[in-house]
């Protein structure tokens, strides 16, 4: 199989692997013990999350703390949740194209103000924040479209405006150095470490309010036992991306340029210069038509890819994030994602190319 879903999730990095298994020994072993009991075993799996919280933290901005969440979901309902309150202001201004974890819970407070994007699939700040706004979200990197969004600005714009700046840096962490922000909140499947962990990086002297109430395990803010083998995971997955994000990315660069080459009778959605090369998100031409995903991906079942975001697919509605930038529905639901990264080849990227072209281009004609 030839996968090509690197927005969905990312294989899991072998070095990851291995520093997971020591903590996962069951009888005979050491590595099970609960990181928050004062005895030996469970003083050396704090020590084993103590050493990951290093290494995740290294890939943030200085002058911040990392707490650790069950994923990226938690942590942006802490960050949007836990800042509620703080004054009589209560709207949350978030991008177009925001993961639903961001325009979900922003709608069920019952305070969200969509700022619009541009064609190109940026949220630029010539536009005005309600006199309200507490808390502005707008993404790094966007996951269906793989747009680079201008987060400096929207920072100093959240900053001039007296509100927080919540950054979803999920697909960007690990891949490009982050943005300045009040908030950063990252998941670990996403740059080849375990699912069921991610992190909500929060600047020194920021206090949030406590969302999941118990024992208070991270910091008095987020309770529940810690998993010492997926943070374990997640550090040695972030202490990779930090050696390798060079490397990487000129990987990332040829692939782009190679599938730009074998994909060029397909249209590109959102910009072609402002996005992360690793993914890349496709229309057919507006003169063929439309097409049928769900049977193209049947035809191609060996090639891992998308149709849109993950989190939505088999919904049947419309991606939130090609309608934000003008598509139809009908060229909106013609769309694929592909995303490749640290452990994808050439020959992939060229055979999958091949069995899509081929599959679709049936359809076309």
């Amino acid at each position: 199989m030839i996968y090509l879903d690197y927005q969905a999730t990312t294989p899991l990095a072998p070095e990851a692997r291995d520093e997971m298994m020591r903590w996962l020994d069951g009888p005979g072993g050491s590595g099970f013990g609960n990181p928050h009991s004062p005895h030996r075993m469970g003083r050396e799996a704090a020590a084993a999350i103590a050493l990951a919280r290093d290494r995740v933290a290294a890939l943030f901005p200085a002058g911040g703390q990392v707490i650790f969440t069950s994923g990226a979901t938690e942590a942006i309902n802490l960050a949007i949740r836990g800042t509620a309150g703080r004054d009589d202001r209560r709207t949350v201004s978030a991008s177009a194209i925001e993961h639903a974890a961001v325009l979900d819970t922003a709608r069920s407070l019952g305070t969200c103000h969509e700022l619009n994007v541009a064609k190109d699939g940026q949220c630029n700040t010539k536009q005005d924040l309600p006199a309200d706004t507490r808390l502005v979200c707008v993404m790094q990197v966007n996951n269906e479209i793989g747009t680079v969004q201008p987060t400096i600005d929207w920072h100093r714009k959240a900053k001039g405006a007296n509100a927080l700046y919540l950054c979803d840096a999920v697909q960007a962490y690990g891949k490009i150095e982050l943005t300045a922000a009040d908030m950063i909140a990252v998941s670990a499947h996403k740059m080849h470490g375990p699912k069921g962990v991610g992190a909500l990086w929060v600047r020194d002297g920021l206090e949030l309010t406590e969302v999941q109430t118990g024992g208070g395990q991270e910091y008095g803010i987020r309770s529940g036992t810690l998993s010492p083998a997926l943070i374990a995971g997640f550090g040695a997955a972030a202490l990779l991306a930090k050696e390798q994000m060079e490397a990487d990315a000129e990987h990332v660069e040829k692939l782009w340029h190679r599938a730009r080459e074998l994909f060029a009778d397909w249209k590109l959605n959102g910009s072609e210069d402002a996005r992360w090369h690793g993914n890349m998100n496709l229309r057919p031409p507006k003169k063929y038509g439309g097409l049928d995903v769900n049977r193209l991906m049947s035809e191609v079942r060996d090639v891992m890819f998308s149709a849109g975001s993950a989190c939505a697919s088999g919904s049947g509605r419309t991606s939130h994030v090609l309608a934000a930038i003008g598509l139809s529905g009908k060229r909106a639901k013609s769309s694929i994602r592909l995303g490749w990264g640290r452990y994808t080849t050439m020959e992939e990227i060229e055979e999958a190319a091949d069995k899509i072209n081929a599959a679709a281009k049936a359809q076309w004609l």
